[in-house]
């Protein structure tokens, strides 16, 4: 934990964002849930999980990914190490969309202030978007299938693309690939402390090459 930080007044300002989101009518999503999810983890995690909408089970408990996509989530996080306890989860939208539709771009714009303020509170080490709706607001234009797994430094904290665990679901042939992409996560972290580090000491970091396509496991992102 980063003594430096006052965690106590992070928390107390993550919960009056978790306030203002659960009292939200800034879009016509807040007449049909029946709870807002606003997001849910330590204070201090390094790891931020940000997926696109609540779904059924998430509207009735206020949680994020709480039904089968949550469960793959964990068995994901296993292969790091890692439960859900350890990092922050959320969504670019807070509320259900009607029948699980994709979220519109005015919903997603309506509580794009409440996901700003909670990334800068939390100044993660590691944002992971999961789907495309939450890739598009830090890799926008990019094609979920052709970035995913493909990390990227956005300052003092790098930015990966994930397969949505909904979609791993329903095309069981991505597995592999959630599963692959998930495990850089670690090394990520760890490359990103190492650039930090030589950074602050002054010693130039060099560009790294360009993995060859048989490689694809190689980080080259800083």
């Amino acid at each position: 934990m980063d003594e430096t930080r006052d965690y106590e007044t992070i928390l107390a300002a993550l919960q009056e964002i978790e306030a203002e989101v659960r009292a939200c009518t800034a879009c016509a999503l807040h007449k049909g849930r029946t709870r807002a999810v606003p997001g849910e983890g330590p204070v201090n995690a390094e790891i931020m999980f940000i997926g696109e909408a609540p779904g059924r089970n998430e509207d009735q408990q206020g949680r994020p990914f709480v039904g089968q996509a949550g469960q793959l989530l964990q068995e994901l996080l296993d292969e790091i190490g890692l439960t859900r306890n350890d990092v922050w989860i959320g969504n670019v939208v807070k509320c259900r969309p009607p029948g699980n539709r994709d979220p519109q771009p005015e919903e997603i714009a309506a509580c794009a202030g409440y996901l700003e303020r909670q990334i800068d509170l939390l100044q993660p080490k590691l944002i992971a978007t999961l789907g495309r709706f939450s890739m598009e607001k830090f890799f926008p234009g990019a094609r979920i299938t052709r970035v995913h797994g493909k990390a990227k430094r956005d300052g003092t904290r790098v930015l990966i693309p994930l397969f949505h665990p909904a979609y791993v679901l329903r095309n069981m042939a991505a597995m592999p690939d959630a599963i692959r992409d998930i495990r850089k996560i670690p090394r990520l972290l760890d490359r990103l402390e190492q650039v930090l580090a030589e950074e602050a000491a002054g010693i130039a970091v060099p560009p790294e090459p360009e993995a060859p396509p048989e490689e694809p496991e190689q980080l080259s992102l800083f």
